[in-house]
């Protein structure tokens, strides 16, 4: 599809005149390295690549799993091995490695698949 220059028209891609406001279409064809970076530049955001939103959400993810790794593992046992605050006794019993590497997991495989489901 071509988009005409001056109105946005969608247009069909053999098209000389833009069929809403009549423009020319002839210099808005890609042409060679143009078009090859355009299709290049199209299959990296769609596939999550570095310029996608995937590796964004993927990444700000990571670092809100670290930052609670750090408050459960450090923060909160440090809290309750001082006996001043009973109430963050379960910390100690309970194991939140699983639950972080389950979420990364979980998050991997769905950002896998809509990689695929894209080509």
């Amino acid at each position: 599809m071509v988009y005409c220059p001056k109105c946005g028209t969608k247009n069909d891609d053999d098209a000389v005149y833009c069929k809403n406001c009549g423009t020319s279409l002839i210099a808005q064809k890609p042409t060679g390295e143009h078009e090859h970076h355009r299709d290049q530049r199209c299959e990296d955001e769609c596939a999550g690549g570095k310029g996608g939103r995937g590796w964004a959400v993927f990444w700000g993810i990571i670092i809100i799993l670290i930052g609670l790794a750090i408050l459960f593992e450090v923060v909160f046992k440090n809290m309750a091995a001082t006996g001043n605050f009973p109430w963050l006794n379960w910390v100690n019993t309970f194991e939140w490695g699983w639950i972080f590497a389950g979420v990364v997991a979980l998050f991997i495989i769905i950002f896998g698949l809509r990689v695929i489901s894209r080509h």
